[in-house]
């Protein structure tokens, strides 16, 4: 049996638009739901070592707080995932002014970005396709960008996100997917055994913003060449983590080259022997560890305190259309942004 899809009504934003949640089962009783305003992954249901499923990501039962105070739970963020300093950049000789949401900075593409749109969803088959055209301006970027995004549950319990965009005008481009994990399905991730391909991370300054600098993991609390708790080291006397309040960096993966898909991350749950890895095609991961999850939030069920949930977002580096010397982020008329990113779902005996 291939993926199935179904779909429901998931409440009416606003202004009446209706939104409609789809939901992915796969041959192995395993679950993705996805709903249409700005692709959000609502829920995503794994199996312990015991067989027993349990929802493995931070969300809400309704419309309504995905509208409001979301932390980007679960959602597709674009144009540009991560911080531009200043919310300012220069391209082909003009000066660009975006939006700034985060301070004096501009983050995750803007209020709203794409985590607040309403994308056109069709299903193909097994495949759930999601398309959003961003406007020549919108939030202060140049040209034109038609966005679609790819969902699929696989049989071999990977869920697939994939991207492409095309351009009128040269626009920085760095989309990626913020889901909030957490394998226990409740309670602290600090006790999670992570792992992430990385030699080096891009350090930040105060703001969060990328000082220019690669920075060596070995010897400091981001090393997670070899698995280790989340919590280990993250309340360590280390200039980045107070920057970052913990971790909230974009380690550069150890990529050989001409690599294409690879492992970029591996998250174990000791408790229920639950498994993610994260394969990409991206240059880099950020890892965000629930710093800024405060107890505010309840949604299905749950209390989102401090460090409830972890991010492994697959991206481009954070402020590289500042950053000359980081892998280039510029979409021109007539090319192809297309990167895929796999998130596989096992079990540790």
């Amino acid at each position: 049996m291939r993926t199935s899809i179904t779909q429901a009504p998931f409440g009416q934003l606003t202004d009446g638009t209706p939104i409609t949640q789809f939901t992915l089962t796969n041959a192995h009783g395993l679950l993705a739901r996805i709903i249409d305003f700005g692709g959000i992954v609502t829920e995503l249901h794994a199996p312990d070592r015991e067989g027993r499923l349990a929802d493995i990501v931070l969300g809400f039962d309704s419309l309504a707080p995905y509208q409001g105070d979301s932390p980007y739970f679960g959602a597709l963020i674009g144009r540009y995932g991560n911080r531009i300093a200043r919310g300012r950049f220069t391209l082909d000789g003009r000066e660009y002014i975006l939006s700034t949401n985060d301070g004096n900075n501009h983050l995750h593409g803007g209020a709203p970005g794409f985590d607040r749109r309403k994308w056109d969803a069709t299903v193909d088959g097994d495949s759930l396709r999601l398309a959003y055209t961003s406007p020549d301006g919108e939030q202060g970027y140049p040209g034109r960008l038609d966005a679609t995004v790819v969902y699929r549950l696989t049989d071999d319990n990977e869920l697939v996100v994939r991207f492409h965009a095309v351009c009128d005008r040269a626009t920085p481009v760095n989309l990626t997917q913020h889901s909030y994990f957490n394998l226990a399905g409740q309670g602290s991730i600090l006790e999670h055994l992570l792992a992430i391909e990385a030699d080096a991370f891009v350090a930040i300054d105060a703001e969060s913003i990328p000082t220019g600098a690669l920075a060596p993991v070995a010897g400091t609390p981001f090393d997670f060449r070899i698995p280790r708790p989340i919590g280990a080291c993250i309340g360590a006397d280390d200039v980045q983590l107070r920057n970052g309040q913990g971790y909230d960096h974009c380690f550069a993966l150890a990529r050989p080259q001409g690599a294409g898909m690879m492992r970029a991350a591996r998250v174990v749950e000791p408790a229920s022997g639950r498994v993610l890895e994260l394969y990409t095609e991206e240059p880099g991961v950020q890892f965000y560890s629930g710093n800024f999850l405060d107890g505010s939030l309840r949604g299905k069920g749950h209390t989102y305190g401090h460090r409830s949930g972890f991010c492994l977002e697959p991206q481009h580096f954070p402020d590289s259309p500042n950053q000359p010397q980081f892998p280039g982020v510029i979409l021109r008329p007539g090319q192809e942004y297309a990167t895929e990113s796999r998130f596989r779902m096992s079990v540790a005996r």
